[in-house]
């Protein structure tokens, strides 16, 4: 693979997945263990990068629900003028702590004021796109890959600073612990142009491990 794909759908995650398997025989143990993962995809623009912070920090149902009692709150999905225009008590009422609603909305200010295009963002390369993303408050690297992973589909991004994923790679490799975030950075240049999809699996890997020793994932 020279060009990154884009995952729009899961027949293009699919087909990613198998010049990855091709060009790195070692990941065909993972799949046999994690079977093939699915697509993780959200809303791109404001909306998803609100979803991402929302995340941080919680489990995968907390930020659910946390993040449709936003909607319902704003009367639908967000946008940097609606969530601006709501009253704290709104948000507070989603569930949103105070750090996260101060983060959200100096998100939406330096968006709304054109300080940081979204749209920018599609354009440039994974890593230089991530960088900028970082420019947004309470946006650090991990979260602009993610951003980029499931709302844009980048191909490319890769959250090497993701615990699971190290611990997943440490395991799948035979390291004598979790790989360092550099470590598992080094590792991942093997996977461009499609790291995002080795992420994928790695965290489908990492769930899969974790079910069969009975530990929560």
């Amino acid at each position: 693979m020279t060009d990154a794909p884009l995952l729009t759908d899961q027949a293009a995650f699919d087909r990613a997945l198998d010049a990855l398997l091709e060009g790195d025989a070692r990941l065909g143990a993972l799949v046999t263990v994690a079977g093939r993962p699915a697509l993780r995809r959200r809303p791109p623009g404001f909306a998803g990068l609100c979803a991402v912070v929302v995340a941080q920090q919680l489990s995968v149902a907390a930020a659910r629900t946390i993040s449709q009692r936003l909607n319902a709150e704003l009367g639908g999905a967000p946008t940097p003028d609606g969530l601006l225009a709501a009253a704290p008590s709104a948000l507070r009422r989603a569930g949103l702590s105070a750090p996260k609603i101060r983060t959200l909305t100096g998100i939406a200010r330096r968006i709304a004021s054109g300080e940081v295009d979204l749209e920018l963002a599609q354009r440039l390369p994974a890593d230089e796109a991530a960088s900028y993303l970082t420019r947004l408050p309470g946006i650090g690297l991990w979260s602009a890959d993610l951003y980029l992973l499931f709302c844009l589909g980048r191909a490319d991004a890769f959250p090497h600073g993701d615990l699971a994923l190290q611990v997943a790679a440490g395991e799948a490799f035979g390291l004598p612990g979790r790989a360092s975030a550099e470590g598992l950075k080094a590792i991942a240049e093997d996977w461009r142009p499609a790291r995002g999809v080795a992420a994928h699996l790695l965290w489908a890997y990492y769930g899969a491990r974790r079910a069969r020793i009975g530990t929560p994932a």
